[in-house]
């Protein structure tokens, strides 16, 4: 594990393998040990970096809200700190708004993006009134609403069959303290729209859905590449495709990589 200050801010990170550098970013109440397995397999052949973002895993608070753009701000000062001009972003859920933030801001540091169960639209006015109930729920009672939280990610058929990574799942969940959880609900809340980045942008997008994803309306989702060059591929299950969809998420990113 290593570590940076960003305002003065503990921000950790790995850095594993040589090559081309790829940058792995967790979601919403989870943290940079959900990649392992992807850092052992991709490090063999490039530069893995994952990070936990403000207010996740072993990475500081920052703030009463958490926006995408200083978690994009985060991201880059990693990267300047290892000296990498250029990434590959791998964003899941509330990583993938982050990474769009980044190709946003420092479009000349983007190689390729990834947006994992993710979106790049707004929250909708019910999203937004969802994201007070949490913060609201979360100040009530914390671990009845991480435990909730996480096992409402996986889709229906998954949560018998997965019940050891579900469990692994909400043990990590539980490390996130209830400022990281409130200040990430309030940044994802205000998040700009950035759907017109998929239009325009100079760089290969990959959007990887899930069909049955509790959290992100699947026909809603794939009208976000309407008459773009992003490419599309969907699984057949939850929100976590990275444990619901392992071996195969693995293959899709390995032909995006290369």
């Amino acid at each position: 594990m290593k570590n940076i200050l960003y305002k003065n801010t503990r921000i950790s990170y790995t850095d594993s393998g040589q090559g081309t550098a790829i940058v792995l970013l967790h979601g919403f109440l989870e943290n940079k040990k959900m990649w392992k397995d992807y850092v052992a397999l991709f490090s063999e052949q490039y530069r893995v970096i994952t990070i936990d973002l403000l207010g996740h895993g072993e990475s500081d608070s920052l703030g009463y809200v958490h926006s995408m753009e200083d978690n994009a701000n985060v991201v880059q000062e990693v990267l300047k700190h290892l000296n990498i001009e250029k990434a590959t972003i791998v964003g899941h859920s509330m990583g993938g708004y982050v990474g769009l933030a980044f190709a946003e801001l420092f479009p000349k540091n983007i190689n390729k993006l990834v947006l994992l169960n993710s979106t790049s639209k707004a929250d909708s006015h019910e999203k937004k009134i969802n994201r007070n109930r949490a913060i609201k729920a979360v100040k009530q009672n914390y671990v009845n609403f991480v435990n909730l939280a996480i096992g409402n990610l996986f889709s229906e058929n998954n949560r018998a069959r997965l019940t050891e990574e579900i469990e692994e799942a909400k043990v990590q969940a539980l490390k996130t303290p209830l400022q990281g959880i409130v200040a990430s609900l309030e940044g994802m809340k205000v998040r700009k729209d950035r759907a017109s980045l998929l239009q325009k942008n100079s760089f290969p997008v990959l959007l990887i859905l899930g069909k049955k994803d509790p959290v992100l309306n699947y026909e809603e989702s794939i009208t976000q590449i309407e008459n773009t060059m992003a490419k599309l591929v969907s699984f057949e299950d939850g929100h976590m495709s990275q444990i619901e969809n392992k071996e195969e998420l693995k293959a899709v990113l390995s032909d995006f990589f290369e």
